[in-house]
């Protein structure tokens, strides 16, 4: 199983430690579930978070589940890396989500033959980003902004990120990569907040966003999957180049280029993917 698409919008956190919430998490619709070993557990209950993880692989739901699995393990100095990356050598796990990551080693040490999702979320990871996004194994780079915000002592979502944002998706599209994901919104009830929020960072070039809550998982699934209007938009620039038969040709006063035809392209497939 793998979360390589771009029609992966949302990914829900879970706490390891708390193995009840795992089928609630896998069928609140999130498009993937990531069960965290690091920040959501405390330090004495690693070991059972852990234990509870391969526990419930190892169930017949879990065996049943169509939902992507990645893991969140502790960064490389913790301490609990060699111990979570041990229970994550399975391929019923879709990916390793490596928190605070800071070098091309660092991802090399998490793969443990599974593709990687490094976190950004210090400067020191920021300042190495091109050299994070084009390591082996690689499948997409994550935006932690809280954390980052932290590191850099910045106090604002929106204008003081807009440089950071932007170099993380310039540097995902340098390398390959699909389009980064976005980190979470902690408020949980304002609804409102969370979809301006994926909004925002959708226009910016992002292609998906962390969630801490199954709240938020249908408000980011719609704010990333294409609307009616954006399917209405690009069935007329298919219909329009189709007709121009690879002629130059205008639609609504605008020439129509070879990446608007892309852009149109995705926009439908990802539509008829979520039609089922």
């Amino acid at each position: 199983m793998t979360t390589a698409s771009p029609f992966v919008h949302s990914y829900l956190f879970v706490p390891a430690n708390r193995p009840e919430r795992f089928s609630k998490a896998v069928a609140s619709g999130a498009n993937a579930v990531i069960i965290d070993l690091e920040d959501a557990v405390g330090a004495g209950d690693k070991t059972a978070g852990r234990n509870s993880l391969t526990n419930w692989l190892d169930s017949a739901e879990a065996r049943a589940n169509q939902v992507p699995i990645l893991v969140k393990v502790n960064c490389v100095n913790s301490g609990c890396f060699g111990e979570d990356l041990r229970v994550c050598r399975r391929p019923d796990i879709a990916g390793i989500v490596l928190p605070k990551a800071e070098r091309a080693d660092d991802i090399a040490s998490a793969s443990a033959g599974a593709p990687v999702y490094p976190l950004v979320e210090t400067a020191l990871g920021f300042s190495r980003i091109a050299e994070l996004a084009r390591a082996p194994r690689v499948q997409r780079l994550l935006f932690g902004a809280i954390d980052f915000k932290h590191d850099m002592g910045i106090d604002g979502d929106e204008d003081e990120l807009l440089f950071f944002r932007s170099q993380v998706v310039l540097a995902s599209r340098i390398a390959g990569l699909l389009s980064p994901v976005d980190g979470v919104t902690t408020e949980i009830d304002d609804l409102d907040k969370i979809a301006r929020d994926a909004a925002y960072t959708k226009r910016l070039g992002f292609g998906g966003k962390l969630c801490i809550h199954p709240n938020q998982v249908p408000i980011i699934n719609r704010t990333f999957v294409p609307s009616e209007n954006e399917l209405r938009w690009a069935n007329r620039v298919l219909e329009a180049a189709e007709s121009a038969r690879g002629g130059a040709v205008a639609l609504d006063g605008r020439l129509i280029d070879r990446p608007m035809v892309l852009t149109a392209q995705r926009i439908i497939e990802d539509a008829r993917r979520r039609a089922g």
